[in-house]
């Protein structure tokens, strides 16, 4: 037998072409027993269905979302606060029938994933506000929804309250009686492992936020924090600006980390130099990864709702993708998350 297509399958059934496809597209538009005869003849003759370009043409539609990552797509699924966010939104995407498609912002050869993979629309998730990626996004029309970013004019996007957070545990620290406080900032641009001024104007949004609610608290207190910046997200690079940072002559008594993977990095400097937490150092962390509470002494962290992050920017994409479809017109909204500082054993008074 040659080539098996819709007009075999429609043949051997004695239907149309168009009603084989329905039995595959369309399926509530045919009965039950004749879509039954219609697959039991396409399994027969080997026929696995329409083509899904050729579908996703005719649909207009390619049943797909995208989420564009500023980092190695291995992060995705090595860091636990990036796979509850994507496992939040998976799960939210499961009833509208869509599907995930992981982004790099990066080219492979001479595919550009955000400019080149069909998508419906996509969610940016902590990316570079100048990525070319993003520009690729923007510029194919898609319905964007911005996620730990600067909110953009015209989108939708969900932020946690960073600021407040790091406030939060910043006033933890002075309340503790600690004026020797420093900082484990997280950004790409520059040399890593060395001071930085605080008012560093290429801090990423997320960066930024932070660092504005750690000096909302440590300024008005008379302290002027010593920062660090330490390359995004890496806990090998965090125990070496700590493990530096923590010879000095006079060390500081406290801690705040960007995340609490820089925050791990820091503790396992401390323990190296033969310091005790939280007798000798306090240490604080953000967004309450679960490797915070398995630390020991557990993590003092910022918790803030990943899941829910991730369920909120779904649903605001969806109702973006929807609304694109349809002609009618949903405004944007800026979401702001709560978090909450969450005490455990990392922190305590400063040693006088």
């Amino acid at each position: 037998m040659g080539r098996v297509t819709l007009q075999t399958v429609a043949d051997r059934v004695g239907v149309s072409r168009m009603t084989v496809s329905n039995a595959f597209s369309r399926p509530d538009q045919l009965s039950a027993p004749l879509r039954g005869r219609i697959l039991a003849a396409a399994e027969e003759l080997g026929y696995v269905g329409p083509d899904p370009a050729a579908r996703a043409l005719a649909r207009g539609t390619t049943g797909s979302v995208g989420v564009l990552l500023t980092d190695s797509l291995t992060f995705a699924f090595t860091d636990e606060v990036a796979t509850r966010f994507l496992g939040a939104i998976t799960a939210e995407l499961a009833p509208s029938g869509l599907a995930l498609t992981l982004l790099s912002s990066s080219a492979a050869g001479e595919v550009v994933p955000a400019r080149d993979v069909p998508m419906d629309g996509a969610l940016v998730y902590s990316c570079d506000s100048d990525s070319a990626a993003v520009d690729w996004l923007n510029r194919r029309g898609l319905p964007v929804v911005y996620v730990d970013q600067t909110p953009v004019p015209g989108a939708s996007s969900v932020n946690v309250d960073d600021r407040g957070g790091a406030r939060a545990a910043a006033e933890h620290l002075v309340e503790l009686g600690h004026r020797r406080v420093a900082i484990l900032t997280s950004e790409k641009a520059g040399p890593h492992g060395v001071e930085v001024a605080p008012d560093l104007p290429s801090y990423h949004h997320v960066s930024r936020q932070r660092m504005l609610g750690w000096l909302d608290a440590l300024i008005p207190a008379g302290v002027e924090p010593l920062v660090i910046r330490v390359p995004l997200k890496s806990e090998e690079a965090a125990y070496a600006a700590a493990t530096a940072l923590l010879d000095r002559q006079r060390p500081p008594t406290a801690l705040l980390c960007f995340s609490d993977v820089l925050a791990r990095g820091a503790l396992r400097a401390a323990d190296d130099a033969g310091m005790r937490i939280p007798e000798d150092l306090s240490v604080v962390g953000f967004d309450d990864n679960p490797l915070g509470r398995r630390m020991r002494p557990a993590l003092t962290t910022v918790r803030q709702d990943v899941a829910g992050k991730g369920r909120a920017a779904t649903s605001a994409l969806i109702a973006a993708i929807d609304s694109a479809r349809s002609g009618e017109t949903v405004p944007p909204r800026q979401m702001l998350l709560p978090t909450e500082l969450v005490v455990r054993d990392s922190t305590g008074p400063a040693p006088s």
